[in-house]
């Protein structure tokens, strides 16, 4: 670790590990996708600023809630390297994700709403269902199965 980084504080693998609740493959594995960084010491081990803790915990609600983790990667971005982010790095990054979530909550909603519509009449049908077929934009494409890509908004 060069001299800067002697002023921080650094937490070895096994304890962001532990304090964050994920494996250390999981850890190995974000730093590879480049979600988070770490140092090595002179015994070339990994070690991670604090601020990392923060930046993990955000990894993984983040993905509970379906963002990717090129999505992650996208926002955090924005965040300094090399200095804990300030408040005004975190709203940045969380704007990124505002309108995205605002729309999966609206599909959910309307799904939410009508899904006893469909498990009442039991179609499902291709050329109706506003679940199956919203705004019936699939019914151009010809019978059979269709999906809507997940990254299409309908």
């Amino acid at each position: 670790m060069n001299s800067s980084c002697a002023e921080k504080i650094w937490l070895s693998v096994g304890e962001v590990a532990s304090r964050c609740g994920v494996t250390v493959s999981a850890l190995h594995f974000y730093e590879q996708k480049g979600l988070i960084q770490s140092v090595r010491n002179q015994g070339n081990q990994r070690r991670y600023a604090r601020d990392v803790l923060r930046r993990v915990a955000i990894i993984k609600v983040a993905q509970r809630t379906g963002i990717s983790l090129e999505q992650i990667k996208q926002a955090f971005d924005v965040l300094p390297k090399g200095e804990p982010p300030l408040q005004r790095h975190w709203q940045q990054m969380s704007e990124l994700w505002h309108q995205d979530l605002t729309t999966r909550i609206e599909q959910l909603t309307q799904m939410r709403d009508q899904l006893s519509l469909c498990i009442g009449c039991g179609c499902l049908s291709l050329a109706h269902c506003p679940l199956r077929n919203p705004a019936d934009q699939l019914a151009t494409q010809g019978p059979g199965a269709h999906f809507v890509p997940a990254d299409d908004k309908v």
